[in-house]
Formats: structure tokens, C-alpha cells, sequence
């Protein structure tokens, strides 16, 4: 049995400030710009889409759950258009409409890193396994309400209000089961390893190996020519 003074429990709150920080992770890195989000958060009693788009995310597993992303045409359009910048597009290329389908695409895929770092950090940090399904993203006229379609018997639901750069504002919901993890003992929460670091790691040892074997053909090439001197 875990006492209170040792074991570390990690319940609600830390699960949306984890999903919170997988939010802001990807955008920063996506957009190039600063978004961040309030320090305070609501305690809500139903879960939806909303105008102008809305994007929601179900994943199952060690805990289930909802996740929601509520764009308003405004918002949805900076996110869009500095991600495609920062990409190298030209802006005379960009849609110019929330409604276009490239802006909805992107603003799924975009969703679709968040969860996926989100169940990454769940998978080191709390030592379980949850999956998620592909996002769905539409373009709204009015508000729709979602219900859960997973077996929730303690729902706790959530929004949070993010920034963007320009002080545009959309909206983060999470439905979740009712749940607690309690460290049992100490473990290392292994962070994902960087593909470059790796990819230069690689190159490094493999530099490293080509440069002694030059060595010996340049000493071949040495004892040729000192041959046809007769030397």
C-alpha cells in the first residue's frame, strides 16, 4: 500500500496540463510564433464544436477520453498562414477563407501532433498506453454537442482558453474519466530520442570510420609511385 507522503499521484489536472504543453510544443515549433494559455481553467458540464471550426479526437486505452479544438475563422487563419510560412510557402498561394479545405487539413494534421505528443509523453511519464484515432475537423455554422463514445463512469470535463500571437483566442476541451496514477517507485521517464541528433550522431561515426581507412590507400598509393622510381 502507497502512503500519501510517498506516492506521488497524478490525476486530472495533470493530464490537461500535460495535453496543455503538447498544445503549445507543436504550434510554437509549427507556426514559429508564441502561443500560450490561461492560467485558469473551467470546469464544464457538456463538451461540443463550435463556429467557425472544431476539431475533436477520441483515444482509448489505460484511461479514455475526447479532445476538442475550437478554431474561430480568424484564428484558424493566422495558425494556418504562419505554419505555411514557416514551410517555405509564398503567401500569394495561401487560401485566403477559414472555409477552404486546405485550411481544415491543415489545422487536422496539426491536431493530430498534439495528441500524438501527448500519448508519447503519456507512454514515458506514466508508464501506460493510450491510442487515438484519426482527427476529424469541420467547418461549422452553429454549435454541435458530443457525446463520449466511450464508457466514461466519472466523467470530468475541461476548456481552456490559448493565445495566439496576435492575441486571437480559441479554445482546448478534454473529456476524460475520472482517474488517478500513483508512483509506486522511482523510474526513468526516457524522453523520445531527436532524429537529427541521431541522424548527425550516425554521420559522425561514420566519418570517423572513413578516416583511418583512407590512410592505408594513401600509404598504397605512396608505395606505387616509389616502386616506379625504383626506389
Amino acid at each position: 500500500m502507497v502512503s500519501e507522503e510517498t506516492g506521488v499521484v497524478y490525476g486530472t489536472e495533470d493530464l490537461l496540463a500535460s495535453l496543455c504543453n503538447s498544445v503549445i510544443r507543436v504550434l510554437n515549433v509549427a507556426t514559429h510564433s508564441k502561443v500560450h494559455y490561461s492560467a485558469m481553467v473551467q470546469r464544464i458540464t457538456k463538451i461540443g464544436l463550435k463556429p467557425d471550426i472544431g476539431c475533436f479526437v477520441l483515444f482509448d486505452g489505460g484511461f479514455s477520453g475526447l479532445v476538442v479544438l475550437n478554431f474561430n475563422g480568424e484564428t484558424a487563419l493566422e495558425i494556418y498562414e504562419k505554419y505555411m510560412l514557416n514551410m517555405g510557402m509564398p503567401k500569394s498561394e495561401l487560401a485566403t477563407s477559414f472555409t477552404s479545405d486546405e485550411v481544415a487539413n491543415i489545422l487536422g494534421e496539426l491536431m493530430n501532433q498534439i495528441v500524438g505528443d501527448f500519448t508519447g509523453k503519456i507512454r514515458r511519464e506514466l508508464q501506460t498506453n493510450i491510442t487515438q484515432n484519426q482527427p476529424k475537423m469541420l467547418v461549422l455554422t452553429k454549435q454541435v454537442m458530443l457525446s463520449v463514445d466511450t464508457p466514461l463512469d466519472r466523467p470530468e470535463l475541461r476548456r481552456v482558453s490559448f493565445f495566439t500571437e496576435k492575441n486571437n483566442i480559441f479554445y482546448l476541451e478534454l473529456a476524460i474519466d475520472r482517474t488517478e496514477f500513483i508512483k509506486l517507485h522511482d523510474f526513468d521517464a526516457h524522453e523520445i530520442p531527436d532524429p537529427d541528433a541521431l541522424l548527425d550522431f550516425e554521420q559522425s561515426g561514420q566519418d570517423a570510420n572513413a578516416a583511418p581507412a583512407a590512410e592505408p590507400a594513401a600509404s598504397d598509393d605512396n608505395d606505387e609511385l616509389l616502386k616506379s622510381l625504383g626506389m
